[in-house]
């Protein structure tokens, strides 16, 4: 009975197990099919919920006629926004979608298999992150369960990888344009972009050098490979200063906070090549964009400008904070002293940029209380030439009176090598010796014998320090003066001329009566019609009844066609001024093109002209070309006058200097120069305006 009654307990335990392990098993299925069919579920709802509101949209469009945009349309608007204003929103997206498709995928895998629930979701995202796992499945279910998981990975992985590279090709796309921050301090930076960038670069380089270096930022609306490869080709050695190029525009904030112009120490603003009145309004935009940084600027800004006119409004906008350099002026001016002296423009190459000794203004309170004599020999290497007055608020006089005491401030202008390069020294002291009274002797009348003549016989007649005196009267000559071409600045260059006194009738007529003879003529020959000629003129302010020793002689023609040229007396000519025509100036190729095309043709007209004798006496002469020689015979021409042909190509020197048969000045590399000296130090710009002044 014991045996029975345990054998009959014993079938009561294995039924009641049986009935568990069954009750648990159906439980367990249910929760699978569960899950695969909420997975199967969540798949298939996008499509449904695509087609709602693609049913939705149609059924408003055909109720409401008015409604113009669709529901999907504005869903996509939402979504194109969404993806446009948030940077990370795509990877948020794809995350999103890697998470879903690793959930749903483990649901859906739990529905086949017989795997717990935490398994299932890591052999999903085995499947997403590798696609060949999938090959050892087993079963109809699991398999198409694990190739959709595969699929859907490598769809992710597209997008991911795709998301990688359009970052990491945006990326160095913004390097290459130039679209990164620069993180510099007390660089120069350069506004603009023209032909006188290579002249200007080439200054600033020599003027750090003594720095071991410097750093120059520019800053132009051009592609960033084109300007590193134009600088590239620029023939000078960067002797340690690196160049940085930035794509942008100066007239926005934006882009002039990405070259740190609150950091920079000087700002040059270049003028665009064309149209004068549109460069100047951009120079002044770019003044008013700089002058409304937030953060200041710590340096000083230097304008190129194009017209004299416009100069005022410009430093009224920008204030203590501008120094401006107007480059047709300058050279209009430089070209009138050239043609007056010739030569000058070799001595004017040397004084300006940095490439020899240049202008420094430094105080040395050791000096204070010494007369500007003595400290004219205190610099064994530098020369003294000016003072900058303290007491007359940093004025700054060139040549000052032998007589002048430096006061407390005063500054002292030499010019020097480098700025380490000269200190003032001990003065020099004669020997200590007894004093020996020497009666000098009595000034006894003298004998000169002067052989030839020269235009500047007055000069070497008459040498007086400083103004001549108020009485004193110059023996004259009669000038000619041949104008060939046409600028927008004419009536400013013809000022110059006289002199450049408009403001005042009297003190013209001093001036006129001071410089130049009576009966002097200034000829113009250009392809301007003559009544337009003097209406330009007399709007840009000359007034021709005001002309009293000067008489204009207008003629009308090409100056690069021989016959036109033929018509003038071109052997009468004390000094011809080539000018780069107003119709070629914005490209400098065409415009040196053309001035040495007239340059040439005027030479040999002038050869042509020359008596034989002459010819022959000044062939003998020279000696170094053949009878036959063209160089030969324009070299000859050459002698009889003076040629200054405006350059503005820096190439163009070797042509000119290798022939010898011009004087020339380069334009751009004049103001180049100019303005690499004023942004190094900008109380330089107080000393070119005094020496470019007529006076």
């Amino acid at each position: 009975m014991n045996i029975t009654l345990q054998a009959c307990n014993t079938s009561d335990t294995f039924d009641t197990i049986s009935i568990l392990q069954e009750s648990d098993h159906l439980s367990s299925k249910g929760l699978k099919i569960l899950a695969l069919t909420v997975s199967i579920a969540l798949l298939s709802m996008p499509l449904f919920v695509f087609k709602y509101i693609d049913y939705i949209s149609k059924f408003r469009s055909s109720y409401n006629c008015s409604e113009k945009v669709s529901l999907n349309k504005q869903l996509e608007y939402r979504v194109d926004v969404l993806l446009s204003v948030h940077p990370y929103a795509k990877a948020l997206a794809l995350l999103v979608a890697t998470l879903m498709l690793i959930c749903l995928g483990g649901l859906a895998l739990f529905g086949v298999t017989d795997d717990s629930l935490a398994d299932c979701l890591w052999l999903s995202w085995t499947y997403v992150a590798d696609s060949g796992n999938h090959a050892n499945s087993e079963g109809m279910g699991p398999r198409l369960v694990s190739v959709s998981i595969s699929f859907g990975g490598m769809l992710i992985f597209a997008m991911m990888l795709g998301l990688v590279s359009d970052a990491i090709s945006e990326k160095l796309d913004s390097l290459r344009k130039g679209r990164s921050e620069v993180v510099e301090q007390n660089h120069t930076l350069i506004l603009g972009w023209s032909d006188k960038l290579g002249s200007l670069l080439n200054q600033l380089v020599i003027a750090n050098e003594s720095l071991g270096g410097g750093i120059v930022v520019v800053m132009a609306e051009r592609d960033k490979e084109e300007m590193e490869l134009d600088i590239a080709k620029m023939e000078f050695d960067f002797r340690g200063t690196s160049v940085i190029c930035r794509s942008g525009s100066p007239l926005i904030l934006a882009d002039l906070k990405k070259v740190s112009v609150s950091k920079a120490r000087a700002i040059v603003v270049l003028a665009d090549d064309g149209n004068a009145d549109q460069s100047d309004a951009r120079a002044l935009r770019t003044v008013l964009s700089l002058t409304g940084v937030k953060e200041g600027l710590r340096g000083h800004i230097v304008v190129e400008l194009s017209d004299l006119d416009n100069e005022v409004l410009v430093k009224l906008v920008g204030g203590e904070l501008v120094e401006t350099v107007v480059a047709h002026d300058v050279i209009g001016r430089l070209m009138i002293q050239c043609a007056r002296q010739p030569g000058l423009a070799q001595i004017w190459e040397d004084i300006l940029g940095f490439e020899n000794c240049e202008f420094y203004i430094k105080r040395w309170p050791q000096l204070d209380g010494m007369q500007f004599e003595d400290v004219l020999i205190s610099f064994p290497d530098a020369i003294p030439c000016g003072v900058k007055v303290a007491s007359r608020g940093g004025k700054i006089i060139l040549n000052p009176e032998d007589s002048y005491v430096l006061q407390e401030g005063d500054e002292v202008l030499v010019i020097a090598e480098d700025d380490d390069t000269y200190a003032p020294g001990a003065l020099p002291m004669v020997n200590g010796a007894s004093f020996m009274h020497i009666a000098r002797p009595a000034r006894k009348p003298q004998k000169i014998l002067l052989c030839g003549w020269r235009r500047d016989v007055d000069d070497m007649i008459v040498v007086w320090r400083g103004s001549l005196p108020g009485d004193f009267i110059v023996p004259k000559l009669m000038e000619k003066i041949l104008l060939c071409g046409w600028r927008r600045d004419m009536e400013d260059m013809i000022m110059v001329i006289l002199c450049g006194i408009k403001d005042d009738a009297p003190t013209l007529q001093i001036v006129l009566d001071a410089f130049l003879a009576p009966g002097s003529e200034l000829w113009m020959f250009n392809e301007v019609v003559e009544s337009e000629r003097e209406r330009k003129l007399i709007d840009g302010g000359l007034d021709l009844s005001r002309l009293v020793n000067i008489t204009l002689v207008h003629r009308e023609g090409n100056a690069v066609i021989r016959r036109h040229l033929e018509s003038l007396p071109l052997e009468s000519f004390d000094s011809i001024l080539i000018l780069a025509d107003e119709s070629v100036e914005d490209s400098a190729i065409q415009a040196d093109s053309r001035s040495l095309a007239t340059l040439l043709l005027i030479r040999d007209i002038q050869a042509k002209r020359l008596p034989y004798r002459e010819a022959m006496v000044t062939r003998g002469q020279r000696g170094s070309f053949s009878r036959g020689s063209w160089i030969g015979e324009m070299q000859q021409a050459s002698d009889r006058s003076v040629i200054i042909s405006e350059i503005l190509d820096p190439r163009t020197k070797n042509l000119l200097s290798m022939s010898k048969i011009s004087d020339y000045v380069l334009s751009n590399e004049l103001v180049s120069m100019a303005l690499a000296m004023v942004a190094e130090d900008r109380q330089i710009n107080d000393v070119l305006e005094e020496l470019f002044a007529e006076e």
